[in-house]
């Protein structure tokens, strides 16, 4: 399907920022107290303001987009303050077990993909509920996209959802690319792995996995691992009917504008957006890997403004 680019807002849609009040909530699910940070537009013309949750990607990651292994880059905290500052309420949530999130059982085998995408539920469950608020969108960003279409299957209470940088392909089609492709991978190593992942693909551990590839596939995150795999983007985005924006930066290494591809073409009804330079975290990037990465951490570095753009205009027409 042809990526077409969002015309760019009016002048007056990107003026000078309003003000924004922020506080903390906290919501008890099973297994687990969660906390987020809910930012609202100020002011009498911003009563009952619609409102995003926005879901953080794979890893460390927490609320405000800050990772220990890249760095305080702070996406998450941008983007709510861009949205606050045109009229979009967020809610921001550090994952279960990162951050301000408790769990009732830290071990890393007791936590499931699933958890995730029910907690996602009951966040928009609780903003469908809060009086002071208006409709209801999802932002999910790299693995919380997947979450994002998980958590909007069936009945409830999100009016949009938006993908930014967000994986058309399952995990484990994902992995068998990644170790399949890179020459330096011996044979015996991409023969194991793909070993490993029908295992998984049938619900299956396996006990013994070589050092290499422990980090990856070590026996405690196998639980979690088996859950992701359930999960096709692809799938999940054709059995939903919201209005979709999806937003791909055409220098993001970790996800291709392929993936932008293979989820348009599954819902067609989808709205597009190539961000032009822009890498994983939604800010400008050259293509070298290494600078690229570099712009990972970068707190003072703004996101880019078009993609900006394109989420406040696809935000308001959806959430009217």
């Amino acid at each position: 399907m042809r990526l077409a680019r969002l015309l760019p807002l009016t002048a007056a849609l990107l003026s000078a920022p309003a003000l924004a009040a922020s506080r903390e909530v906290t919501l008890e699910v099973p297994g687990a107290r969660l906390a987020a940070t809910l930012q609202t537009p100020d002011g009498p013309q911003h009563a009952r303001p619609p409102v995003a949750l926005i879901l953080a990607g794979s890893g460390p990651t927490d609320r405000n987009g800050d990772n220990p292994l890249v760095g305080p880059g702070g996406t998450y905290r941008k983007l709510a303050a861009n949205l606050a500052a045109r009229g979009i309420a967020t809610l921001r949530p550090d994952k279960r077990g990162i951050g301000a999130s408790t769990l009732a059982d830290p071990r890393e085998e007791a936590q499931t993909f699933e958890d995730f995408v029910n907690d996602a539920r009951a966040w928009l469950t609780w903003l469908s509920g809060q009086p002071d608020l208006g409709p209801v969108a999802v932002i999910g960003h790299s693995e919380g996209g997947t979450v994002a279409l998980a958590a909007v299957q069936g009945q409830t209470p999100a009016r949009a959802v938006v993908l930014l940088a967000a994986p058309g392909e399952d995990i484990g089609t994902t992995i068998r690319r990644q170790i399949g492709q890179n020459p330096a991978n011996p044979p015996a190593l991409v023969e194991e792995s793909n070993w490993i992942l029908d295992a998984l693909g049938r619900g299956e551990r396996v006990a013994e996995v070589s050092p290499v590839l422990a980090p990856l596939f070590r026996p405690s995150v196998q639980p979690y691992l088996i859950s992701s795999l359930r999960y096709d983007p692809q799938r999940l985005i054709a059995s939903q009917n919201l209005p979709t924006l999806i937003v791909q930066g055409d220098r993001d290494l970790q996800v291709r504008p392929e993936d932008a591809r293979l989820l348009a073409a599954a819902q067609p009804a989808a709205r597009t957006h190539l961000a032009r330079g822009v890498n994983h975290v939604l800010v400008p990037a050259p293509l070298a890997p290494a600078a690229n990465f570099a712009r990972y951490g970068d707190a003072e570095l703004p996101l880019e403004r078009g993609v900006v753009s394109a989420v406040v205009e696809f935000l308001r027409g959806a959430l009217r």
